[in-house]
């Protein structure tokens, strides 16, 4: 399975009839890990639905591989900030929804799901409900169904934002060692040190385009402040644009 990339050119998205991105051109490299930042209302949900194919262009292009988004895909997986698992449904049969619809065999399935809840640290809990989770482990569940349908872009929305600090920091430790430079991900947040710790490339977006596109070298086990004063630096001016 090879990683998907995106070529995004010209691009303008509207959203309930208003213009929210205009003549953005911005590339997302197969296998990388980027970061979207910026202030509330600036488009970063926005453009990770139209990346899903769950809205449409107005004007510009918006490719995978190459070919025009047009619809929704299995290769293309969305993760938002709720965790979404089915109430009925125990963390192994979550963990295998994906698998189930593409009629992937029962035992097969629930082995690759019971796989996936061992590598998010779940191992155990296979048969419990998502009432009797933690909202952190609930959101494990999540990632290992994200996952376990083997995407080849993962698009996350805040998934981390409900939760505790430590909790976070854990899911962020987590992100980064499941992950393999065969899935491509691009991770909304409103959190600098996150789009930091998390990211290749950090795209901040304002002003109704690309703000700035901060590229974050290895290793990453703390914050450079020079960078996050750079991507400070660029949430200060689209605040100021639009005040």
């Amino acid at each position: 399975m090879n990683a998907l990339s995106f070529q995004i050119k010209n691009l303008s998205l509207t959203r309930a009839g208003s213009p929210v991105l205009g003549g953005l051109d911005l590339d997302v490299a197969a296998g990388e890990i980027l970061a979207v930042a910026g202030s509330s209302g600036c488009g970063k949900s926005t453009l990770l639905r139209a990346l899903a194919g769950l809205l449409p262009v107005a004007s510009g292009e918006l490719l995978a591989d190459g070919r025009p988004v047009r619809g929704t895909s299995a290769d293309r997986a969305l993760m938002f900030q709720e965790d979404a698992l089915l109430p009925w449904r125990s963390a192994r049969a979550n963990v295998a929804l994906p698998l189930a619809i593409r009629r992937v065999p029962r035992a097969e399935r629930n082995a690759r799901a019971d796989g996936w809840l061992a590598r998010v640290g779940l191992a155990g809990l296979e048969r419990r409900l998502p009432r009797d989770l933690s909202g952190g482990q609930r959101q494990r569940v999540q990632l290992a169904r994200t996952l376990a349908g083997q995407p080849r872009a993962v698009l996350m929305d805040e998934p981390f934002g409900a939760l505790d600090a430590q909790t976070r920091h854990e899911m962020q430790r987590l992100l980064t060692d499941v992950w393999n430079a065969s899935t491509t991900v691009v991770f909304v947040t409103h959190d600098v040190d996150e789009a930091l710790l998390l990211g290749d490339r950090v795209a901040v977006l304002g002003g109704g385009g690309l703000a700035d596109l901060v590229e974050v070298p290895h290793p990453r086990t703390t914050v450079d402040p020079a960078l996050r004063a750079r991507v400070l630096a660029a949430l200060g001016a689209q605040t100021l644009e639009t005040t």
